[in-house]
């Protein structure tokens, strides 16, 4: 996989978390990001401590804003792991790795400092569902979404 683009996740005006996107080819706009077939990675990187609770409450908010109910109820199981792993964690702190590793066949793995945090969850369909929390018409942050596009200015 290459590097397809990185950049900062802000909040108000604090730096939240380094996030990059990582596909099989380049791509420039969402629609193609979501319809590429082939492995995708998103990495991250803690840029100031994050309770774990409200990363993943945060993701599944990004994915309902972005995917229709139906979508969201089909994938209820795949969804509930993402946010229990988070969950399960009281918090990251500055400098802690975290990532959502889709390969085809296989689902997404989510990981903690480069541990994987069970089984692959999901299918493709899931996968697009995440890509969305950041690259979807109503994205966590539309700066971020331009940088991981490779379109920032």
């Amino acid at each position: 996989m290459q590097l397809n683009g990185s950049g900062i996740r802000y909040k108000a005006i604090f730096k939240v978390y380094n996030m990059a996107l990582y596909t099989s080819s380049k791509v420039a706009s969402a629609e193609e990001a979501i319809a590429l077939r082939g492995s995708k990675r998103l990495d991250f990187v803690a840029l100031r401590e994050l309770p774990g609770t409200d990363l993943g409450v945060l993701f599944l908010r990004g994915m309902k804003d972005n995917s229709p109910i139906e979508q969201i109820n089909k994938h209820l199981a795949s969804s509930n792991r993402l946010i229990e792993i988070f969950s399960g964690r009281s918090k990251l702190m500055p400098g802690d790795t975290f990532s959502m590793d889709y390969s085809p066949g296989k689902g997404t793995t989510f990981y903690i400092q480069g541990v994987a945090q069970g089984a692959s969850v999901g299918d493709d369909e899931f996968f697009a569902m995440v890509l969305k929390i950041w690259l979807g018409p109503i994205p966590a942050d539309h700066k971020l979404k331009d940088a991981l596009l490779g379109t920032a200015a």
